[in-house]
Formats: C-alpha cells, sequence, structure tokens
C-alpha cells in the first residue's frame, strides 16, 4: 500500500478589502454629504469657508467646508487620496472607541489648520500690496493631506512612530510640495472641475499632521514599540 499524504494546511485567506472601519465611515461620511447636497440642491457657497466666516466668528465653516465639493470627480479624488494614505494612520491609531475619536478628530484638525493657514497666506500677500481677492474654499484635501504627513512618518518608522527629520519623510514633504508648487503655477487638477487649487493648504495640511500624529497617538493610548 502507498502511504497516506495529509492534505497541506492552508494559510487563511486575507480579505480583498482590509480597510479600517473608521477610514470606510470616514469616506463614506464625504461621500453621503456631497449626494446629499445635490438632491436637495444646496449650493456649495453655503458649507464653504470665506472671509466673511472667519471675520465674523462661524467657526463652523471650518468643519463643514471640509465636506463638500465641487462635483463628483472633486470628491472621488479626494476619497481615493484618503484611502490611500488613510489607512496607516488608521491602524495605527486603532479602532476602538479612543482610537477613533483620535483619528477624527485628527483629519478634522488638520483641514481646520490648512484653512486657518490658507487664510493667513491670503492676508499676507493683501498686506503686501497683492490683492487676493474674494476666495472660498472647499474640499477634504487640506485633511488627507494631514494623512500623508501621518503617514510619512509611518513610514520612516516601518510601522511605528518615526521622526520628523527622518530621510522618507525628508523626501515625502520635499515631493508633496514639489507637487503642490506645479499644481499651482500650471492649474492643472485632475478631478477639480476648473476650480483653483489651495495647494498652500495642502502643504499646510500635510505639515500639521507630520506634527500632530505624535499628540494624537499618546491621546489614542498608542504605546511606543520597539522595533
Amino acid at each position: 500500500m502507498g502511504d497516506r499524504i495529509e492534505p497541506e494546511a492552508r494559510a487563511p485567506r486575507e480579505a480583498a478589502f482590509n480597510v479600517p472601519w473608521t477610514l470606510a465611515a470616514l469616506i463614506g461620511a464625504l461621500l453621503a454629504t456631497h449626494g446629499w447636497r445635490l438632491l436637495t440642491g444646496i449650493g456649495v457657497e453655503r458649507f464653504a469657508l470665506t472671509p466673511e466666516d472667519l471675520g465674523r466668528g462661524r467657526w463652523g465653516a471650518l468643519i463643514s467646508y471640509q465636506f463638500v465639493h465641487g462635483g463628483w470627480a472633486h470628491v472621488l479624488m479626494n476619497c481615493g487620496f484618503t484611502l490611500a494614505f488613510g489607512a496607516p494612520t488608521a491602524r495605527f491609531l486603532g479602532a476602538g472607541a479612543r482610537g477613533a475619536a483620535a483619528f477624527f478628530t485628527f483629519f478634522l484638525t488638520c483641514g481646520v489648520l490648512a484653512a486657518l493657514g490658507y487664510a493667513g497666506v491670503l492676508a499676507l500677500e493683501n498686506l503686501a500690496g497683492r490683492e487676493a481677492g474674494p476666495w472660498a474654499l472647499v474640499g477634504a484635501s487640506g485633511a488627507a493631506s494631514g494623512l500623508l504627513g501621518a503617514a510619512a512618518r509611518l513610514i520612516e518608522g516601518r510601522g511605528r512612530l518615526g521622526p520628523m527629520t527622518g530621510r522618507t519623510v525628508a523626501g515625502i514633504t520635499a515631493g508633496w510640495i514639489l507637487v503642490n508648487a506645479v499644481l499651482g503655477l500650471t492649474g492643472l487638477t485632475p478631478g477639480a472641475g476648473g476650480l483653483p487649487v489651495a495647494w498652500p493648504a495642502h502643504i499646510l495640511g500635510y505639515a500639521a499632521g507630520l506634527i500632530l500624529i505624535g499628540p494624537f497617538a499618546a491621546a489614542a493610548g498608542v504605546r511606543r514599540r520597539e522595533p
């Protein structure tokens, strides 16, 4: 008789889409709010951030502008960007209550700081005699740029929180500044629907994420792991 051959142990299958629930919820919120605005026929100007909002203390616009987009191409582009660079941060902060709260607050905070920084840049231009003119800010790209900043440090640390001065972080930072400088000079941005690109907000949101991922990780209870 021949020997009995035992079947080989099969490795467990991984899910085709392994997206943290916090990230899926965030993307769902971006898509849902855009769809709701189109169904109700409300214009983007109602939720956009303007200089008048800041001057009159309407601080809610710092949050609402992040969830309003110029069109489906705009929101889908920002959702793709958020999905690509938000997964490392969402997993790092964790899926529990503290981690989820830290992730959502981190995203919104990066968006708020990106908008305030952008308004500050335009105010300085006005003081220098270069009239920026009226403006309105919409979209989640500033907040999503913060996720890229956080991801840069996680890539630097190979899953841990790496230093802001590492070579990988420096390379990603230089690349992100270059990309946005080109977009700002050429005005060519896929999915923007011809809207002018607030590229300083992208860079400022990235810087916010780069710096703030440390404090938010501590707030989420993430312990520093040894290599």
